[in-house]
C-alpha cells in the first residue's frame, strides 16, 4: 500500500480539506438540477479488479463503484470494500477520461477508502465537505453514484435517522450511521450524500436488503476524523484487545440458569491477539434467546484500570482512549469467581473482530 506524499495532505489542511473560503450559506436555495451541475462532475466510477489463484476458472472478479475527488491532486474518497484486497483499481472522471489508480489508505472498520489518480496538467472538480454533526431528520439530500453501472445518477431523498448502528456492518463494529431514503443500489458504493446546499454529508455504504429504501451512509465527519492517517500513513492506527463479543447482565443468567455478572461477555478470542497471550477465556456454550445468539462461556470483563463501563458504545471509548503500547488491568468474572490480568495492547489489525 503506497503512502500519499506529505504534500497532499499539507494542502489538504491548507484547503480544510478541499472546503472552500466561501461556503455554502445555511439555507441554500438551489435546485436538484444545480445542485448536480455542481457535484456531478467530482463523482467518479470506480471499477476494481481482483485475482484469486486458488480458483480452477472463474479467478478474475470485479466490483464497481462510485468515490468522489476531494482534492486538486487526485485523492479521492470512497469505499473500503469497493478497493481493498483488489489488485487494479480503474477510474473513469466525469470527462470520460480512465486512468489507473492506487490505493493510498484504508479503514475497514469506518469502510472507507482514499485512492489517488495521476493527474498532471488537468484541472480536477472537487467535492465540497459539509459538517455531518449539523445532519437533522428530515432534511433533503441528494445521492450520487453509479448504480449497476448507470453512471452520472441522481436520487433524491431526505435523512430519515442519524445515528443509526448495524450490528453487521463493516468488521461487526457498531458505528453510527447516516439513514436515508434517498435510492441506493449495488453501484452507489462509495458515492456522496449530499446536502442541499451541495455539501458531502456522507459516503454512501450500507443497504438494508429486508427494507425499502432503507440506506446508510457512514458520516462525512468520520472520515475527516481519520483522512490524515489514511494519507500518511496508509492506515488508522487503533490500540487492540482481541475480543468480541456482547454486553450482557446478571438477571440475564438467571433465565438460563447461569451465573453472570453485568459486563462485556466474552464470545471469541482473536488469535495471537493480547487477549489471548493474557490467557482469556472465550464462549462455547452456543444460545439463542428471543432471537439473538449468544456464546455462554466465558470471561466476563466488568472493568478496565478499575473503570466499570455501562455499555458497549462506553467500553469502545474507553478502549479508543487508550495507546499502542499501553499496559492494561482487566477485572474479568469467570466460573463464579473474579481475577485480574493485565496485557500489553498492540495494534489493531486491518481484519478482525470487535475490539
Amino acid at each position: 500500500m503506497k503512502k500519499c506524499p506529505i504534500s497532499i495532505f499539507l494542502s489538504l489542511c491548507l484547503l480544510g480539506i478541499a472546503k472552500p473560503e466561501a461556503s455554502a450559506k445555511s439555507a441554500c436555495t438551489e435546485s436538484a438540477v444545480e445542485i448536480f451541475k455542481k457535484v456531478s462532475p467530482a463523482v467518479v466510477f470506480i471499477s476494481a479488479i481482483s485475482f484469486d489463484p486458488f480458483k480452477i476458472k472463474d479467478r478474475l472478479s470485479t466490483s464497481v463503484g462510485s468515490g468522489f475527488i476531494i482534492s486538486k491532486e487526485g485523492v479521492i474518497l470512497t469505499n473500503s470494500h469497493l478497493v481493498f484486497g483488489h489488485q487494479a483499481i480503474d477510474v473513469i472522471l466525469d470527462n470520460g477520461f480512465t486512468t489507473r489508480a492506487e490505493l493510498v489508505g484504508v479503514d475497514p472498520l469506518f469502510d472507507l477508502a482514499v485512492i489517488r489518480i495521476s493527474v498532471e496538467g488537468k484541472n480536477l472538480p472537487v467535492a465540497i465537505l459539509g459538517d455531518s454533526d449539523k445532519v437533522q431528520t428530515g432534511e433533503d439530500v441528494l445521492a450520487f453514484g453509479n448504480p449497476f453501472g448507470l453512471e452520472k445518477t441522481l436520487t433524491r431523498g431526505i435523512i430519515s435517522g442519524v445515528n443509526r448502528t448495524l450490528s453487521a456492518s463493516p468488521m461487526s463494529s457498531e458505528i453510527p450511521l447516516i439513514q436515508t431514503d434517498a435510492a441506493v443500489n449495488p453501484g452507489n458504493s462509495g458515492g456522496p450524500l449530499v446536502n442541499s446546499c451541495g455539501e458531502v454529508i456522507g459516503i454512501n455504504t450500507a443497504i438494508l436488503g429486508e427494507g425499502e429504501n432503507i440506506n446508510f451512509a457512514v458520516p462525512i465527519n468520520k472520515a475527516k476524523s481519520i483522512l490524515p492517517q489514511l494519507l500518511t500513513k496508509g492506515r488508522v492506527i487503533r490500540p487492540w484487545l482481541g475480543v468480541g463479543g456482547k454486553f450482557v447482565e446478571k438477571e440475564l443468567g438467571e433465565i438460563i440458569n447461569l451465573s453472570l455478572v453485568d459486563g462485556f461477555m466474552v464470545e471469541t478470542v482473536e488469535p495471537e491477539s493480547p487477549a489471548e497471550q493474557a490467557g482469556l477465556n472465550e464462549g462455547d456454550l452456543p444460545v439463542t434467546l428471543a432471537g439473538t445468539e449468544y456464546l455462554f462461556g466465558g470471561d466476563i470483563i466488568v472493568a478496565i484500570n478499575g473503570h466499570h463501563f455501562s455499555g458497549r458504545e462506553e467500553l469502545a471509548k474507553l478502549v479508543s482512549s487508550f495507546k499502542v503500547g499501553d499496559t492494561v488491568r482487566l477485572t474479568l468474572y469467570y466460573g463464579g469467581e473474579t481475577r485480574e490480568v493485565e496485557l500489553k495492547l498492540t495494534e489493531r489489525p486491518l481484519v478482525v473482530g470487535d475490539f
